[in-house]
């Protein structure tokens, strides 16, 4: 096995034009544990982080652009991101231990493909995008077209994640994320529940609310969506929402939580995410 570490997208894109089996990675700290688990090994491991591109996070009219292969502890440490977005930087912050972080990054939470991963459900709840590079040129992405099932995405073998787009939230918007783990830190979801609101009055203008760990891929609640608009934050909206979340919640039986228990896991987390969301943004300016 080879490694390379490529200094511009247009050299990482010629390797792998060179040699399809080759793999890129951003932190592989999911990489190299499934590789030692007897996952085949690629011919070629191409590294991102010495792409300047791939690793940084810049605002500019109104736009956050954050390199795929930034680490996420350079996210959770930026106040205007982290007022900006304080739910997605929770979530961020979420993914292994401190030392994890100086590593881990959006990109390959993302394109791990696991149903699990924290900061995909706040990064759809935010309608995030990704710049997709290959040899044919770039596209852009919504984030919550990536993953199309656990470990695989919708990216073809001769393309990466460059860097994620997000708007700034519109006024009076805020967003929150929660997880349920066995443990107090570092472990995986057994439900996560991302949330994203706007305020106008005291009337929830528009919602967005996305699951993780309890369905083959995220899961997008637009009927909890559609009981939230134009309502009040009350004891009847609520029960809507965390019935809605039960409802699309589709997960399976394993040693970490049953599919009954997941379900009303999803709807507790959701109808609390929300309730945060809903706070936040009443102080947002």
């Amino acid at each position: 096995m080879k490694y390379l570490a490529p200094t511009t997208v247009d050299e990482a894109l010629e390797v792998l034009r060179g040699d399809p089996t080759s793999q890129v990675f951003a932190g592989a700290t999911d990489l190299i544990p499934q590789i030692r688990a007897g996952r085949p090994e690629p011919a070629v491991l191409i590294d991102l982080k010495r792409i300047k591109r791939l690793v940084g996070l810049n605002h500019n009219n109104a736009k956050w652009v954050v390199g795929a292969a930034t680490p996420t502890s350079t996210i959770t440490a930026n106040e205007a991101f982290i007022a900006a977005f304080p739910g997605l930087t929770e979530a961020s912050g979420l993914i292994g231990s401190d030392q994890i972080q100086n590593r881990s990054s959006w990109g390959g939470n993302l394109c791990n493909a696991s149903p699990a991963a924290d900061s995909v459900p706040a990064l759809i709840a935010n309608n995030a995008y990704v710049v997709v590079a290959s040899n044919s040129g770039e596209r852009t992405v919504k984030v919550a077209d990536v993953v199309v099932a656990p470990g695989r995405t919708s990216l073809r073998a001769d393309e990466f994640v460059v860097e994620f787009l997000l708007d700034d939230p519109p006024p009076h918007s805020a967003d929150a994320y929660l997880r349920l783990i066995p443990r107090t830190e570092m472990d995986i979801a057994v439900v996560g529940a991302a949330a994203a609101v706007t305020l106008q009055g005291n009337q929830i203008a528009k919602a967005r609310i996305v699951l993780g760990a309890v369905a083959p891929t995220f899961v997008r609640v637009h009927e909890a969506e559609a009981a939230l608009t134009g309502q009040t934050i009350n004891d009847n909206t609520l029960a809507a929402v965390a019935q809605a979340a039960r409802c699309a919640a589709n997960p399976i039986d394993d040693k970490r939580g049953t599919i009954e228990y997941r379900r009303q896991v999803a709807g507790v987390l959701a109808k609390r995410a929300v309730i945060l969301a809903a706070q936040r943004a009443q102080g947002a300016s």
